[in-house]
């Protein structure tokens, strides 16, 4: 299998969350593992040593950017995550008022975002009640697992 195809089945598994994927053709068999769910996928059984470390560098490469843009917390501060990889949605459609803005106040529960994967759209929730800090993700914006995308101050 090429380089190139490769690649594509990796930024598949990225756009789709998917942990694993395994692929067999008359050319072989490509299985991909996620060796943790922060880090880029792993490359296993029968692909070159070379392409194993472009892969697994691609996969450093974007933890190491997703770690520089998570901001310092106070102890009474607690960061909102993307609980999957998708699109980040600040209304419930193009038209509505957005679900938060910075300096409102949530309650436990609360709808604060929509992160749209594989054409469904799931609404976040505040996991505890606070005022709305900083929104750290623009509307219509790809994320990543866990990718930081609130930031609360927690009452």
């Amino acid at each position: 299998m090429e380089v190139k195809e490769i690649k594509a089945l990796v930024a598949l598994m990225n756009e789709y969350g998917l942990i694993e994927l395994e692929i067999e053709d008359k050319r072989g068999k490509v299985r991909l593992v996620r060796s943790d769910a922060r880090a880029g996928a792993a490359v296993d059984h029968g692909i070159a040593p070379a392409v194993k470390a472009q892969v697994t560098a691609a996969g450093k490469s974007a933890e190491a950017a997703k770690s520089s843009t998570t901001p310092e917390l106070a102890p009474n501060q607690r960061l909102v995550q993307s609980p999957m990889v998708g699109t980040f949605y600040r209304r419930p459609s193009p038209d509505a008022a957005p679900f938060v803005e910075e300096g409102d106040t949530v309650r436990k529960g609360q709808p604060l975002c929509i992160i749209e994967a594989m054409k469904m759209m799931n609404e976040i929730e505040a996991e505890v009640a606070g005022r709305v800090v900083r929104i750290l993700c623009e509307n219509g914006q790809p994320v990543e697992y866990e990718q930081p995308l609130m930031l609360l101050e927690v009452e």
